[in-house]
């Protein structure tokens, strides 16, 4: 298939000709290019390009639904290839959110690739969505509170997400004693992660709207300026539970945390043959994860 197909469907998945060059480690300059390539062969345009923000013209929408179809299609054609093999082997794209794959996936790789050498792992940390099919990832970590049914899902865990904040902030800011004393002390969120909605005693709920002492659109960030004193955070258990247990963070309200309906998922595309390597990582996932270590954080 023509490369610049994939480079183009990659421009649409990252909504920016600059996203999508760091995506492929290549410069802004030569993403255009090829882009620009690619509408003289076919003699259309594709994308209206401004400062701000790009945009697909119809021609862009449809040759984008037609890749789609055509990215699937080479997906399953690799899988009926791959599944031939007796052992799992080949090249193993994997996507997960920065932090859980930081603290959860990278400490415990080399267990994986020891076990499989054949295979071959490109890892993918980004908090941002990824289309699966277009972007060409066999496994995805998935926090979410459902998953689409054109992936195949496999449930790790629950993801609690609870208050907290560091011993030298409530020292000097104070410890607010209700979900309505919230909105007084400084509050820390990534991009996207307004309203907190909380579930209390009895099932009552409770929507915090704010804005972030700092603004991120990084969750890690978040993390550092918790640790670090600068507010209070709604984080999840898998993130901040070694710093509940050793005291650098403590819970606020803990009566209070966010409501039970997202989990961690492992994901993939559906496809009549699954190659060996991603069963393999996925049934890896499931003996490393262990989300019981998460279900009873600190007061």
């Amino acid at each position: 298939m023509n490369p610049d197909y994939a480079l183009f469907a990659q421009v649409v998945e990252a909504g920016s000709l600059s996203a999508a060059a760091r995506a492929l480690a290549i410069s802004p300059a030569m993403v255009s290019k090829r882009l620009a390539r690619l509408e003289a062969r076919l003699g259309v345009r594709l994308v209206h390009r401004t400062t701000r923000r790009l945009s697909l013209t119809d021609a862009g929408e449809a040759f984008h639904a037609d890749l789609a179809v055509i990215l699937q299609s080479l997906r399953e054609a690799e899988h009926r290839v791959m599944g031939t093999s007796a052992h799992p082997a080949g090249r193993l794209r994997v996507s997960a959110p920065t932090s859980f794959g930081r603290l959860h996936l990278t400490p415990h790789l080399h267990a994986f690739l020891a076990a499989h050498p054949r295979i071959t792992v490109e890892l993918d940390l980004s908090d941002a969505y990824v289309d699966l099919i277009a972007q060409r990832i066999d496994v995805a970590i998935r926090i979410a509170a459902d998953v689409p049914t054109s992936l195949a899902a496999h449930r790790l865990g629950r993801n609690r997400r609870i208050l907290c904040a560091s011993p030298r902030y409530l020292t000097q800011s104070g410890t607010p004693a209700t979900p309505a004393a919230l909105p007084a002390h400084r509050l820390l969120a990534a991009d996207g992660q307004w309203p907190w909605r909380l579930v209390g005693p009895d099932g009552r709920r409770r929507a915090v709207d704010g804005i972030s002492h700092v603004r991120t659109n990084s969750s890690e960030v978040v993390r550092e300026l918790a640790l670090t004193g600068v507010g209070i955070a709604l984080r999840s258990l898998w993130d901040v539970g070694e710093a509940l247990s050793n005291g650098t963070l403590v819970r606020v309200l803990p009566d209070w945390e966010g409501p039970d309906d997202l989990a961690i998922w492992a994901v993939h595309p559906r496809a009549a043959a699954i190659p060996p390597a991603v069963t393999a990582f996925v049934a890896f996932l499931k003996e490393t994860i262990d989300p019981e270590a998460w279900e009873q954080p600190q007061p």
